[in-house]
């Protein structure tokens, strides 16, 4: 970074150049008139209104990244200490009443919510850091889920027994599927993992042994693991959680299964963020931005592509496995391909290979259905309406990576082997991800 870089609370300086929030709203003005004069005449006043929030949003996002960036690590421990808080806390009624008037919160909070951020965090390693699209991730879910149900019912196993069984066999689907198919890109290989998604749910559909159609009932719960209760004291009661038994896991009570998701999310992206900060990731960047020079460059892009599978199928397992021990039955109608289609979506709607904007986009997803329910029949147009609007005026998605910005500003789409490459020093690209 310049020695000339500096920041303070309200202001941004580069260069020796000052630049305040006001500054920044302007640059965000600036940006929603400029693409508003693309449009034709007659629309350019509704499409500055429409994009001018997605501008600020971007402004306030950078100016986020910047002022993150300059924290010390015990500020950014704090952060995450707060954060993790926050999340303990949001089962509260108080919160609950506006959130979801509708559905019980807490059990939305633990499917599809929390269920969908562990998927696209899976999602996110396979098509946001290593680049390749997959259509079928629906089937590691699937894999996971059966894979509980299978060893619960028939063979007697507990929940913390099949948990690692589930991972490690769903790591081992991801090798199956990734072994013949990865030397494919792009298009080619969407339509395999859509093939192997389809394969996975017919397979379930037609095995009498599984249960076939009708699935598997009589799941058992997780085992409770300690019966201490949230003691009755403050900040516990004001926000309604005393006397919860976070461990105790029942049919009717869904925060104990929100806390355990909650535990799998936060160890996925302990485990997720080490691996982008590693050489596996950086292995995994140079694949999505230009396969071929990456292996002219001596790094091993099949091997580094098949663990990439692996590891999201593994998440995908994970997933899968926490969520058929709450549901007590599954069936195959579960596992379609619209699950896989809505978690890229929330991974593409959030900021692809970014992993806070991921979580976001699954949010959004998983939430925004929910929150609209009371439209009845009009709450699946809203859904998709907002979703048309957000690709349509913020096709980076809602928190993009810098690098992944980038890419969009030289017009290549952010996917990596599925649009083209990063631009060299000097382009505008470079510049973007410099700054």
């Amino acid at each position: 970074m310049n020695t000339n870089d500096t920041k303070t609370a309200g202001t941004k300086t580069v260069g020796g150049k000052t630049t305040t929030a006001q500054d920044m709203l302007g640059a965000a003005a600036a940006r929603a008139r400029r693409r508003a004069e693309r449009a034709p005449k007659a629309l350019r006043l509704v499409t500055y209104l429409l994009v001018l929030p997605f501008e600020t949003l971007g402004g306030v996002g950078e100016r986020f990244r910047d002022w993150w960036g300059g924290l010390p690590g015990y500020g950014r421990w704090t952060a995450y200490v707060l954060l993790i808080l926050g999340a303990i806390a949001l089962p509260s009624p108080r919160i609950a009443s506006f959130m979801s008037p509708y559905t019980d919160w807490p059990t939305l909070l633990f499917f599809p919510i929390g269920g969908y951020i562990l998927l696209a965090l899976g999602l996110n390693v396979v098509v946001g850091m290593a680049g390749l699209l997959d259509l079928g991730y629906v089937a590691f879910f699937a894999i996971g889920a059966y894979t509980m149900a299978v060893l619960a019912t028939k063979y007697g196993w507990g929940f913390w027994e099949i948990l690692p069984v589930g991972i490690v066999i769903t790591a081992l689907s991801g090798l199956i599927l990734g072994a013949p198919t990865l030397r494919l890109r792009g298009d080619y290989l969407a339509i395999v993992t859509l093939g192997f998604g389809e394969i996975i749910r017919q397979t379930a559909r037609n095995t009498d042994y599984i249960g076939g159609p009708n699935g598997i009932g009589g799941i058992p719960h997780p085992p409770t693991l300690t019966e201490w209760e949230i003691p009755d004291a403050e900040p516990f009661t004001s926000f309604g959680l005393a006397g919860v038994s976070p461990f105790q896991y029942g049919a009717l009570d869904g925060r104990p299964y929100y806390y355990l998701m909650l535990l799998a999310i936060v160890l996925t992206i302990i485990f997720v963020k080490r691996l982008e900060n590693s050489r596996v990731g950086r292995a995994w960047a140079a694949i999505r931005e230009d396969e071929d020079a990456a292996e002219l460059m001596g790094v091993p892009t099949f091997r580094y592509k098949l663990a990439s599978f692996a590891i999201g199928a593994a998440i995908g397992g994970l997933a899968g496995v926490i969520y058929a021990g709450q549901a007590v039955s599954i069936v195959p109608a579960l596992f379609t391909f619209i699950v896989s289609a809505t978690i890229l979506a929330a991974v593409v709607l959030g900021g692809s290979g970014n992993i806070p904007g991921v979580m976001l986009g699954a949010f959004l997803v998983a939430w925004i259905p929910e929150r609209v329910r009371g439209l009845q029949d009009y709450r699946i147009l809203m859904f998709g309406g907002v979703l048309v609007l957000l690709m349509a005026f913020r096709p980076e998605g809602l928190l993009p990576s810098r690098r992944r910005k980038a890419e969009l500003a030289e017009g290549t789409g952010g996917m990596g082997s599925l649009g083209a490459e990063v631009g060299g020093p000097g382009t505008q690209a470079a510049a973007e991800v410099n700054k």
